[in-house]
């Protein structure tokens, strides 16, 4: 049975692309941080419930030790991993002058070199077998800083970089590396929070479907490779941008 390996898989993006890959018959292998263990084991049973298989690893991603031995344990225990998808968000504000040294650290830890350690562990399986697929989710920060995003901007335009250099680096090796920008708010309680306007907005279709996001991962990883995507962006119809 092939793996898809989804890091960062929360309430709704991770979440959603979790269910999509297990409905393509892929066990979903689902990581959060230990103190979401409750809520990572739900998400599995949700999708168990639904037919399909799933399997709860909660780990910190940023710890080196826990990332090495996430991978070795699936490799060894469901299959091998065919699609390694990193979705940790890190969305944090802070003005330039109130931005401390560690949040600028955790941020950069969460959103870049967790991420590396991912890319890094799953590639090292798929270049022996010369297959899979590695998809970044990026932000508008990626590529644009905005004020007040010092340290989110950094992180994600460095993410943004390592899957540049992945992808030329794997390419070759028959290894599809993607990096998504999502450009705009996305139907979480976080982005509920932040919006007033949330439910018109939600109503016009002007904030992104998690469920339409995980269809786009999906397509990502299906393409075949005389024609395969490295960047693509995300946004609803009416985002300024």
């Amino acid at each position: 049975m092939s793996a898809a390996l989804i890091i960062g898989a929360g309430d709704a993006t991770g979440g959603a692309i979790a269910k999509a890959f297990a409905a393509e018959g892929y066990t979903a292998c689902v990581n959060r941080r230990a103190r979401h263990a409750d809520k990572l084991e739900e998400l599995a049973q949700s999708i168990r419930d639904a037919g399909h298989k799933a399997h709860a690893y909660p780990a910190d991603a940023r710890d080196e030790d826990a990332m090495v031995a996430l991978v070795e344990t699936i490799e060894r225990d469901i299959g091998p991993i065919e699609v390694a998808i990193f979705n940790i968000g890190a969305n944090v504000r802070f003005g330039i002058t109130d931005t401390t040294a560690q949040v600028y650290r955790k941020v950069w830890e969460m959103a870049t070199f967790a991420g590396f350690l991912m890319g890094r562990e799953a590639a090292k399986h798929m270049v022996r077998r010369q297959r899979g697929t590695i998809i970044f989710t990026g932000a508008t920060a990626s590529i644009r800083g905005g004020s007040g995003y010092s340290a989110f901007s950094g992180a994600k335009a460095a993410l943004r970089m390592l899957a540049q250099s992945m992808a030329r680096e794997l390419g070759p090796q028959n290894i599809h590396v993607a990096h998504s920008i999502i450009d705009g708010g996305i139907d979480t309680e976080f982005i509920r929070g932040l919006r007033p306007d949330f439910d018109d907005a939600k109503a016009n279709d002007l904030v992104l479907s998690p469920e339409a996001i995980a269809a786009q991962y999906v397509a990502l990883h299906k393409q075949h490779r005389s024609a395969w995507t490295h960047e693509m962006d995300l946004r609803p119809w009416g985002e300024t941008w």
